[in-house]
């Protein structure tokens, strides 16, 4: 299998990681979403009870984090190289702290190079109920506590304590510190306009 939709295709029905292989020779093991939506979606990002520390430099979001059974984020390196070719869409799953659920879905989904500094490319919000709170920070480049490619006079990672595709900062803040405050949190500013913190956020993607 070369991504989470070829998993589905082999019969499998239960979400999990599985070792896919991008480039028919490498294996990568990935979580894979094979029930949202018809499934096929591989996870990039998982939120769920701030066991897993996300106020982290530019190499650990290069490399990836976290663990299998609780919260990670796969790897700026490897989200490139997974969106390089092909046509793919993004997909958040949000659930509140009432437990409500809600989510996202975006068109042209793409992670640019380093050399690019993991730009952010997205095309329209296509479906969902969560509201656009991404389009804001499309074609934007990453940014961290010690690297700061932001649009702002200072470092917006720092001022909200995650690492995103900041502005001047931010309308979602998905990597922030867990169960903090609005703007500091893990938070998505909702179809209302409103600032929410979520229990649980997962990031996917999948080939179109």
């Amino acid at each position: 299998p070369t991504n989470c939709k070829d998993v589905l295709k082999q019969g499998f029905t239960i979400s999990g990681w599985y070792n896919i292989y991008p480039n028919g020779v490498q294996a990568m093991s990935v979580m894979c979403d094979l029930e949202t939506d018809g499934g096929g979606w591989i996870v990039f990002q998982r939120r769920q009870d701030g066991s897993v520390d996300f106020y982290r430099d530019w190499n650990s979001y290069k490399k990836g984090f976290g663990n299998q059974i609780g919260e990670f984020w796969l790897g700026n390196d490897n989200l490139n190289k997974l969106t390089a070719t092909g046509k793919f869409q993004l997909r958040i799953d949000l659930i509140n702290f009432e437990n409500r659920k809600t989510f996202a879905v975006y068109s042209d989904f793409r992670i640019g190079s380093e050399s690019e500094k993991y730009k952010l490319f997205i095309g329209t919000y296509t479906a969902g109920d969560a509201g656009d709170s991404l389009g804001y920070h499309k074609n934007r480049p990453f940014t961290t506590k010690d690297v700061d490619n932001d649009g702002h006079s200072t470092n917006c990672a720092e001022d909200f304590t995650g690492a995103w595709w900041y502005g001047e900062c931010h309308q979602s803040n998905l990597n922030g510190q867990y169960k903090s405050s609005n703007l500091n949190g893990v938070s998505w500013r909702d179809a209302k306009g409103n600032r929410s913190t979520y229990k649980v956020s997962e990031m996917k993607f999948r080939q179109v």
